[in-house]
C-alpha cells in the first residue's frame, strides 16, 4: 500500500483490555467508519502464531477501507501477516536492518524524542516519526514527556512526516502548537470511548485543525 502523510492525519494505537479478540476487531472496526486513516496493532502479550493470525484480520479489515495496518515491534509478524509496515521503538530492531530486510514499499514508523533520534531515524530509511509523549499518557506512564517547542524542533529537523503521540484527547488536543505534524496517534482516546465512531469522527475533525497543511 503507497504511503502518504494524508495516512497519519488520525493514527489509531491499539488498547488490548479484553481477552477477547472478537471485541477488540469491533473497535477497529467503529474506529475505521468513524474515518481512522492508519492503524497499529500493539500486542505486549501474545506469542507470535496468535499476533499473527490477528494482523491477518485485521489487515483484512483495514484494506477493505484503504488503511494502512502497521504492526508494533515485532518484523516476523509484520512480514508473515502481509502487514503494511511496522513501528519501532528506540530500543527496538535498528530502522537499517528492517530496511534492509523488507526494501522499499514496507512502512517503517519510528519513535523520536529528540533531534538526533529523528535524524537518525531519517537517514536509517523511516518514512514516519511518533514524536511524544506531548502530554502524559495512560498506556506510557513513565514516557518522557516533550514540550510544544521539542515537537516543533524534532519535527522541523527532518524531511519525512511526523505525529505526535501520548495522552492525546478531545480536550487538550488544541494545546498541541505545531504547524509540522501531519497527524495525532491515540489510544485511549479511542478505545476508551463509550462511542467509538463518534470519537473518531470528533478526533479527526479536531486533527484537521492542528495538522501541517
Amino acid at each position: 500500500m503507497r504511503f502518504s502523510k494524508d495516512d497519519l492525519l488520525l493514527y489509531a494505537v491499539t488498547d488490548r483490555k479484553s481477552a477477547d479478540f472478537g471485541v477488540l476487531y469491533e473497535q477497529v472496526r467503529q474506529a475505521l467508519e468513524g474515518g481512522v486513516t492508519m492503524v497499529q496493532l500493539r500486542e505486549k502479550n501474545l506469542g507470535d502464531e496468535e499476533f499473527i493470525s490477528e494482523a491477518i484480520k485485521l489487515k483484512e479489515l483495514c484494506e477493505s477501507r484503504g488503511v494502512p495496518l502497521i504492526i508494533n515491534d515485532n518484523l516476523a509478524v509484520a512480514l508473515k501477516s502481509g502487514a503494511d509496515g511496522i513501528h519501532v521503538g528506540i530500543e527496538d530492531m535498528p530502522v537499517s536492518e528492517i530496511r534492509r530486510q523488507t526494501g522499499e514499499g514496507f512502512i517503517i514508523g519510528a519513535t523520536a524524542k529528540t533531534v538526533e533520534q529523528a535524524q537518525k531515524a531519517e537517514r536509517e530509511g523511516a518514512d514516519y516519526l511518533g514524536i511524544g509523549a506531548v502530554f502524559p499518557s495512560s498506556t506510557k506512564q513513565n514516557a518522557v514527556r516533550i514540550t510544544n517547542e521539542q515537537l516543533n524542533q524534532i519535527a522541523s529537523s527532518v524531511s519525512i512526516p511526523s505525529v505526535a503521540i501520548g495522552g492525546i484527547n478531545l480536550k487538550n488536543i488544541e494545546q498541541i502548537k505545531c504547524n509540522k505534524i501531519s497527524g495525532i496517534a491515540v489510544v485511549s482516546a479511542l478505545f476508551s470511548a463509550d462511542d467509538i465512531k463518534t470519537a473518531a469522527q470528533q478526533l479527526k475533525e479536531k486533527a484537521k485543525a492542528v495538522a501541517e497543511k
